[in-house]
C-alpha cells in the first residue's frame, strides 16, 4: 500500500509540473485531493487495514497528502508570476492614472453621538471634561452623598479592584456613573462651572438586550451664582429640541437622585407610537433619557463651595441610549458585535 502511495505521488507530481493553465490546475487537485480521488479513499479506507498496518499507512498517506498541496500552492504562485509578466509585457501601463481608493472607515454611532452631544452643550457655554475609569470610593460614592449603607448603591453593581485601600479616599472601583467626574470638578475648579463629562461607566451585571458591563454615560454640571431649576429645564429642553428634534414633547417629573435636590427625571415622547402607547415605551406614551436636579448643599460643601452663596444644576444620561431612541434599535449589544452591516447604517 505504501508503495502505491509512493507511485500516486510521483505521478501527480510530474502531471502538476506539465500544468500551464489554472484550469488545467483545478482539474489535478480534483483528481488528486477531491473527495473521490485515490487518495482520499485511502484515508477513508484505514479502518479496513489490518492493526499493524493502520499507523504507517495513514501516516504515509498524511505525508502525501500535505507534499501534494504543498506544490499545488507553489505552482499557483508560479502561474500567478508568469501572467503578471506577461501582462506587463503585452500591456502599456499609464503611471499617471490615480491609484485605487482604499475603503475608509467611520466614526462608530456611539462616538458620534458623543460628539453630537458634546458640541450641543458647547454651543451652549459647555466645556467637556473627563475624569479616570478606575476611581476612588471617595469620589463615586462619598463626594456625591453617596454613603457606605445608601440604598443608591444596591442599584450600582460595583466592580472593586483588588488593591490596597486608600485611607482618605477608600478603595478603588471602576467607576459606575460618570458623576464621579462630577466631584473631582466641584473639589478642583471654582464657580462659575459649566462642564458636561462623557466617558466610559461599567456594572458588575449580565449582559442582555438593554444591559452590558460597559456603556457611556454623560454627566453635566453648572455652577454659579442665581442658577434656579428654571436654567435647568431651559438647558434640557433646548438639547432635547435640537437632538431629537423640534416637535417632540418633552416631561418633566419628581424624582430622587442622592447628589441633587431637588431631583427630577426628564422623558421625551416615545419616538415609535408618538405618546399613543406602545412596547417600546411600555405603553406609557413616555421614554425617561436622563435624571437631573439642583446640586445638593452637601455636595457642594464637600468641594469647597459655599451653598449659600453658589447654587447649579447636574444632570446625567446613557449615551447607548440616545441613537437607540433616536433608530428604533431594540438591542444594545448591536453597538458592540463589531457587525459592519450594522454599523456601516450610521
Amino acid at each position: 500500500m505504501i508503495s502505491r502511495l509512493e507511485q500516486l505521488k510521483l505521478g501527480a507530481l510530474k502531471e502538476l509540473d506539465l500544468i500551464t493553465d489554472a484550469k488545467e490546475m483545478e482539474l489535478w487537485r480534483v483528481n488528486y485531493l477531491g473527495k473521490k480521488s485515490e487518495l482520499t479513499g485511502i484515508l477513508r479506507s484505514l479502518s479496513s487495514l489490518a492493526v499493524e498496518e493502520r499507523k504507517p499507512v495513514g501516516t504515509a498517506a498524511n505525508r502525501i497528502r500535505t507534499e501534494l498541496e504543498n506544490g499545488l500552492d507553489q505552482k499557483k504562485c508560479a502561474l500567478r508570476e508568469i501572467q503578471l509578466t506577461a501582462v506587463t509585457r503585452e500591456e502599456d501601463i499609464d503611471v499617471t492614472l490615480p491609484g485605487r481608493p482604499l475603503p475608509t472607515g467611520r466614526l462608530h454611532p456611539i462616538t458620534k453621538t458623543i460628539n453630537e452631544v458634546c458640541e450641543i452643550y458647547n454651543s451652549m457655554g459647555f466645556q467637556v471634561t473627563s475624569g479616570p475609569d478606575v476611581e476612588w470610593n471617595y469620589y463615586n460614592f462619598e463626594a456625591l452623598n453617596i454613603h457606605d449603607d445608601h440604598p443608591a448603591r444596591d442599584v450600582m453593581s460595583t466592580s472593586w479592584v483588588d488593591i490596597e485601600a486608600d485611607k482618605d479616599r477608600g478603595q478603588m472601583l471602576l467607576r459606575t456613573h460618570t458623576t464621579s467626574v462630577t466631584a473631582r470638578v466641584i473639589e478642583s475648579q471654582n464657580p462659575p462651572i459649566r462642564v458636561v463629562e462623557p466617558g466610559r461607566v461599567y456594572r458588575y451585571e449580565a449582559t442582555d438586550a438593554t444591559h452590558t458591563p460597559m456603556f457611556h454615560q454623560i454627566d453635566g454640571l453648572a455652577i454659579d451664582k442665581g442658577i434656579t431649576m428654571a436654567d435647568l429645564k431651559g438647558t434640557l429642553y433646548e438639547f432635547a429640541r435640537r437632538f431629537f428634534g423640534e416637535g417632540r414633547g418633552v416631561r418633566f417629573r419628581c424624582d430622587y437622585f442622592p447628589f441633587v435636590e431637588p431631583g427630577v427625571e426628564m422623558a421625551i415622547e416615545c419616538l415609535v407610537c408618538n405618546g399613543r402607547g406602545c412596547r417600546l415605551c411600555g405603553n406609557t406614551g413616555w421614554i425617561e433619557i436622563l435624571g437631573a436636579g439642583m446640586v445638593h448643599p452637601r455636595v457642594l460643601e464637600r468641594g469647597n463651595i459655599d451653598p449659600e452663596t453658589y447654587s447649579g444644576f447636574a444632570f446625567g444620561m446613557g449615551i447607548d441610549r440616545l441613537p437607540m431612541l433616536r433608530y428604533g434599535i431594540d438591542d444594545i449589544r448591536l453597538f458592540y458585535n463589531n457587525d459592519l452591516r450594522f454599523l456601516s447604517q450610521f
